[in-house]
């Protein structure tokens, strides 16, 4: 499907749903078609309606999209033994004879684990479990190759030893997967944090001794350094919006992200479309409240659009040093369910 028909498709959902001049921003795997596609839908809803901060946050890279494309290179690094383990696992949960065969070894192992994991090709993450769950059985299949004259699909020890060593590097990932993908609770504001423990896992190994782990993350990191270098303002603004962690928790990953020039020249950036989105907040609360109340004064509306994209950082810039120095504090949202719980405690007794 070309482009335009990429961007056509959209539109008819978004009018069907009755969302066309609602849109805030739209996230699309990494994809030139899907790139071409949004590049030209935004440049046809420009026409019609304005978009937040000039479009500047229209199109957006799925985060957990370009994950699987790093993860997927390091699997690609030891595809035969990862075939091996996964007919191991196969071929034991084919028959129930089986099953109970190499149920008893893993019982003459005294392995706390009794259960193996069966994964799907096309979902990296449950590759990662199937792996991970074997390698606890490791030995147990290597009895049951003693036993079973059969099964000659065993993986050697090298590739128990790359498995492993894959995992251990894995296992960043499938965290960080698992908790972006929670359907529970807001995850916006958890996207650069977990961005930024996967750069630093990764930095971490770049220099290994071991030279199978060193060349598996320098590939895998070379796919993360080309997404990470087109900074994500989404995901840096949804963390100024937690009260948790606002600037200075922006502040925080980017330092870890990019080099001191990169990272100020992005928190520039953020600071920026944050004084963008409060002008037009501004701006559209006014035009609302003169469309309700003809009559009323707006003297402040015209006060702000008079010092559109002048305000300085001066002062809050000092207040985060300051407050970076002290004792961090508890979310005022903390202190309420405490309090909740106390009081709980208290009609319990």
């Amino acid at each position: 499907m070309g482009d335009i028909q990429i961007s056509d498709a959209i539109f008819r959902c978004m009018k069907e749903w009755g969302i066309e001049k609602k849109v805030f921003t739209i996230t699309v795997d990494n994809a030139s078609s899907n790139d071409s596609a949004i590049r030209y839908m935004k440049d046809i809803l420009q026409r019609s309606i304005s978009l937040v901060c000039g479009g500047r946050l229209f199109h957006v890279r799925c985060c957990a999209h370009i994950l699987n494309l790093c993860v997927q290179y390091g699997l690609d690094e030891i595809q035969h033994a990862i075939s091996d383990v996964r007919d191991s696992v196969e071929y034991v949960n084919r028959s129930e004879a089986r099953r109970i065969q190499f149920a008893d070894c893993v019982q003459q192992l005294q392995l706390k684990d009794r259960k193996l994991i069966c994964d799907c090709k096309t979902r990296w993450n449950l590759t990662f479990e199937m792996l991970s769950c074997a390698l606890k059985f490791k030995e147990a299949f290597k009895m049951l190759k003693d036993r079973d004259p059969f099964f000659d699909r065993c993986p050697l020890e090298d590739d128990w030893d790359k498995v492993a060593k894959l995992c251990s590097i894995l296992e960043t990932f499938w965290t960080a997967t698992h908790i972006i993908s929670g359907c529970e609770y807001p995850t916006s504001n958890l996207f650069l944090h977990e961005v930024q423990k996967i750069k630093s896992a990764l930095d971490s190994h770049v220099d290994d001794e071991d030279s199978f782990i060193r060349n598996l993350v320098r590939r895998m990191k070379m796919k993360f350094d080309k997404y990470l270098g087109e900074c994500n303002l989404l995901m840096a603004i949804a963390v100024v919006f937690d009260p948790t962690k606002k600037m200075l928790g922006v502040e925080f990953c980017f330092s870890r992200l990019y080099s001191n020039d990169e990272a100020k020249e992005n928190i520039a950036k953020v600071k920026e479309i944050i004084n963008i989105l409060y002008e037009e907040y501004v701006v559209e609360s006014m035009n609302k409240n003169n469309y309700e109340n003809p009559g009323s004064s707006n003297t402040f509306g015209s006060q702000v659009s008079h010092q559109s994209s002048i305000y300085t950082w001066d002062e809050f810039d000092a207040y985060c040093a300051q407050v970076e120095a002290s004792k961090p504090k508890r979310s005022e949202l903390v202190d309420y369910l405490e309090s909740r719980r106390l009081k709980t405690n208290e009609k319990s007794y």
